[in-house]
């Protein structure tokens, strides 16, 4: 679990690909301090699990599945990444629970610039915009950020300057890809309230029914 304050940025020194799957090396040095074989690590808002690493350095494997649904197969070395360390119990939670697991891609089809803020309008599916909601939180490659304006295939964020001088949303353009994770909370709220093998649907109606209205 991650909070969504990125604490370096990286880059990528080497990429090594397989079939369907790659091996990634990344250069750092805040993130490597205390790391462990096996430690998972934010890359771009994708959670990664350190295979090897040094003392300015890691190796993480990733597996197709994450290759088709996230934008990391557009890395190439030199590009630069958003690293996060997971959370530990005992930190602030500084940003907004992040999972690391990714639900789909956008696209930015707008930059702008207001006084000291910098707007993102990023395009994206309505499976992905069912779960964004304005002032809501969302994970932009790995970034906490609140949600502006919602919509018709599109979101905005506004980003203030510190996220990004130490971010990589400082080199990002119109055309663009960014990984998006959606607020976790709004996805099992969604999951609870299906319908379930007993034929009960949680709607306003059963709300009203059993005096919750």
């Amino acid at each position: 679990m991650f909070t969504g304050i990125i604490e370096e940025t990286g880059i990528v020194k080497a990429i090594t690909h397989g079939v369907k799957s790659s091996r990634i090396s990344i250069q750092a040095r805040l993130v490597t301090e205390d790391m462990k074989v096996g430690d998972s690590i934010s890359t771009n808002g994708v959670c990664l699990t350190v295979t090897a690493f040094g003392p300015d350095y890691f190796t993480a494997d990733v597996m197709p599945e994450t290759i088709r649904q996230t934008s990391l197969n557009m890395l190439k070395t030199g590009s630069a990444v958003n690293l996060e360390r997971a959370l530990r119990l005992t930190d602030r939670l500084g940003g907004h629970l992040v999972s690391g697991h990714i639900d789909g891609t956008g696209k930015i089809i707008r930059r702008w610039e207001e006084d000291n803020a910098v707007w993102y309008n990023i395009s994206a599916n309505e499976q992905l915009l069912r779960y964004v909601a304005d002032k809501g939180s969302v994970a932009l490659d790995g970034i906490s950020l609140t949600v502006t304006t919602v919509e018709t295939g599109s979101f905005s964020v506004s980003v203030i300057p510190h996220t990004q001088k130490v971010t990589t949303l400082m080199h990002k353009k119109s055309g663009d890809l960014v990984n998006i994770e959606c607020d976790i909370i709004a996805k099992y709220v969604e999951r609870l309230t299906m319908p379930h093998s007993t034929g009960r649907n949680i709607d306003m109606d059963f709300l009203a029914r059993n005096n919750f209205l």
